[in-house]
């Protein structure tokens, strides 16, 4: 049996680390609430988030302030008033300030070593009140402060460590997995890490339901995973965990229980090299190309889904046009470059491909499906030709449909879709894995695609 008390050890803060994250915070906060004193301002500001739950990782201690503004507050006086604190607080202890948009407008920063987010909100006290989506944190950080008992903050931890490690954690579209909240309240559900992955390696399945207030509004969903928010009986806590991430945590956890090891709490040791990866791919006997671009610059959250929509996409055309996909995958590093993998099973196919006219029954269709076509011939009771492929070859077809002309073929995003027709490479794998500037993020990648339960797995 492992020793989980001597894993906590190392992922949860100190106690230094725990004095200096809240002491910044409340410096941080007096800022704000000082300048909107002055100002005139009236907002007040409040540390939130898993740094005021007890709840984060050692060395992960991101800080959550939001600026509480009453109800009756305009939209357009929240935005304004509460973006321009942030700014400003951001300036007085010499950081940098970046405007972000997810649902609902914030700043961030970098201030000495701690990324901080500064958000505007309103002040509630149910969710009755919502205006808009992040005005539930502050429900959502007193529900968990009131009702996780301290000693089930380190299970929280050992629970968010083991999904960091098995690549489940983070409800980011890029990630698709679990979010520190629905990892809190699956520790409330449970009570111990242990529990969670006993219940996750036992009972789920695809629709499998929890309800923590009993509100029984789990109907409303029709999620993988469902879990009523116990401060909002009408939002799943898991709308954004996919099925791929719910089923990879599920292995994960049997896996673990069948065979504890302390490296489910530690990234494995990847053993990544160009002539490795070379004889890996050669040894599938498939084609693999991949499509390369420059980033466009979007937030993370807006690229992703471009991308995953994109991938999607060329995949459906490839299939359409008899070019069998085995895999395939994708990869940003955010700034630079997008990478789309494509694994063809089916490289070339024939020049010509039969073409079903209709049936011979129908006359008056077959007489002018016959004279278009001379050479037709009868199958059962249908007419059949053989037409010319546009296409014999995957890579004729996607330079084909990445033109202006063929990319409207294409469901792409209108950002990814103007750096595609710009400028982008279509590289055989093979020819890759011979260069000398590869980036290691990229080898890495092709190294997950080929390993996908590396993370799932830890057998030594």
């Amino acid at each position: 049996m492992i020793d989980l008390d001597s894993i906590l050890k190392q992922i949860e803060p100190s106690k230094d680390e725990k004095i200096k994250v809240n002491d910044f915070s409340m410096q941080l906060i007096k800022i704000i609430n000082q300048m909107a004193h002055e100002k005139g301002i009236n907002a007040e500001a409040v540390l939130l988030g898993s740094v005021a739950k007890g709840t984060w990782l050692a060395g992960k201690g991101d800080i959550d302030i939001f600026i509480k503004f009453p109800i009756n507050t305009s939209r357009e006086e929240l935005k304004t008033q509460g973006l321009e604190l942030g700014k400003k607080c951001i300036q007085i202890v010499d950081g940098n300030a970046e405007e972000r948009y997810a649902s609902h407008p914030y700043v961030t920063g970098i201030l000495k070593g701690y990324q901080v987010d500064f958000v505007p909100c309103y002040d509630i006290n149910s969710f009755h009140e919502l205006k808009s989506a992040v005005d539930r944190t502050i429900l959502h950080t007193e529900y968990i402060i009131k009702n996780l008992e301290p000693i089930q903050t380190k299970e929280v931890l050992l629970l968010k460590r083991f999904m960091e490690m098995v690549g489940t954690y983070g409800s980011e579209f890029k990630v698709g997995g679990f979010a520190g909240y629905l990892l809190e309240l699956l520790v409330l559900q449970y009570k111990s890490f242990q529990e969670v992955l006993i219940a996750a390696a036992n009972d789920w399945k695809p629709g499998y339901k929890i309800d923590l207030e009993e509100y029984g509004t789990t109907d409303l969903f029709e999620d993988p995973l469902v879990v009523v928010d116990p401060v909002d009986k009408n939002r799943n806590v898991a709308a954004s965990l996919t099925i791929q991430k719910m089923s990879e945590f599920t292995l994960a956890a049997r896996n673990f229980l069948e065979n504890p090891r302390e490296s489910y709490f530690y990234p494995p040791i990847l053993q990544v090299n160009k002539t490795d990866l070379r004889n890996d791919f050669i040894n599938r006997g498939t084609k693999t190309i991949i499509i390369a671009f420059s980033a466009p610059k979007i937030p993370s959250d807006a690229l992703h889904p471009q991308i995953k929509k994109t991938k999607k996409s060329l995949v459906k055309i490839m299939e359409n046009g008899d070019f069998n996909v085995l895999g395939s995958d994708s990869w940003t590093d955010e700034e630079k470059t997008v990478v789309i993998l494509l694994e063809m099973a089916t490289w070339s196919v024939s020049l010509l491909k039969k073409h079903a006219g209709p049936k011979v029954w129908d006359s008056e269709n077959g007489k002018k499906f016959y004279e278009k076509h001379p050479e037709a011939w009868i199958e059962g009771d249908q007419w059949m030709t053989l037409v010319e492929r546009s296409y014999n070859n995957a890579e004729s077809l996607i330079q084909g449909i990445l033109t202006p002309r063929g990319i409207q073929r294409v469901r792409v995003g209108k950002h990814l879709k103007k750096e595609i027709l710009k400028n982008y490479q279509l590289i055989d794998v093979m020819d890759l894995l011979v260069a000398e500037d590869v980036e290691e993020q990229v080898l890495e990648f092709l190294h997950h695609y080929l390993h996908k339960n590396e993370f799932l797995n830890r057998p030594i």
